[in-house]
């Protein structure tokens, strides 16, 4: 499944009930999207959130129907970094 970043701009200005939480996960659930996790920017103005979604599209519809903003979403890859030892990572692994 495509990985994919969505920035917004509403970050601090959100507050989400348990009710909200379950629409946005219903809603996503009929997209066929999945929120993976998400980052909240250090001046906390924006957040970036990963999900697993069928295509740009499809998040942009599941945005619009849970009332959120999708103000930028950035297909990506997938990429995990192995470590030895307590050194610099020596392994990159990157997949689709």
């Amino acid at each position: 499944m495509p990985l994919f970043v969505i920035e917004r701009a509403f970050a601090e200005q959100l507050e989400l009930t348990t009710e909200d939480v379950r629409l946005i996960e219903d809603v996503n659930a009929d997209e066929g999207v999945r929120w993976l996790f998400s980052f909240l920017s250090a001046d906390r103005r924006r957040s970036y959130c990963l999900y697993e979604a069928p295509s740009p599209d499809a998040i942009l519809a599941a945005a619009r129907r849970a009332g959120v903003p999708a103000d930028e979403i950035v297909e990506v890859d997938r990429f995990s970094v192995g470590e030895r030892g307590n050194g610099p990572t020596e392994r990159f692994e990157i997949a689709r």
